[in-house]
């Protein structure tokens, strides 16, 4: 079974995207900013794929993402921004970054299974 961490700062978008993974028969762990889900992927292993916010507090998505393709192990993950930010410099910086694709917030199963499939990964 595939594992996926999803990172938010906001409880309700982790137990939505944490409902919709399992329906596509994810392993879902939660992180609630960029720090925590470093220290997750540096120490239980790295998940197959990263669901990832940009705006948090801590360490932000960007942070996290250029943090965690510089330690071993760390080009492994597929990594989804899901963002409200929907302009074309923060796509493009997040995909400079070293993310696979990005989704609009507010998201739903459809979306965000197509994003998963794009990226190799439902």
């Amino acid at each position: 079974m595939k594992t996926c961490l999803v990172v938010d700062d906001s409880k309700v978008i982790r137990k939505v995207a944490r409902h919709i993974l399992e329906t596509l028969d994810f392993t879902v762990e939660e992180a609630e900013d960029g720090r925590a889900a470093l220290d997750h992927c540096t120490g239980s292993g790295m998940p197959d794929v990263v669901l990832l916010d940009w705006n948090m507090p801590v360490m932000s998505g960007m942070e996290f993402l250029r943090a965690l393709r510089r330690v071993e192990g760390g080009d492994a993950p597929k990594v989804v921004f899901c963002t409200t930010e929907n302009d074309i410099a923060h796509i493009r910086a997040a995909i400079e970054a070293g993310a696979d694709e990005y989704v609009m917030k507010p998201f739903d199963r459809e979306t965000l299974h197509s994003k998963l499939q794009i990226v190799g990964a439902a």
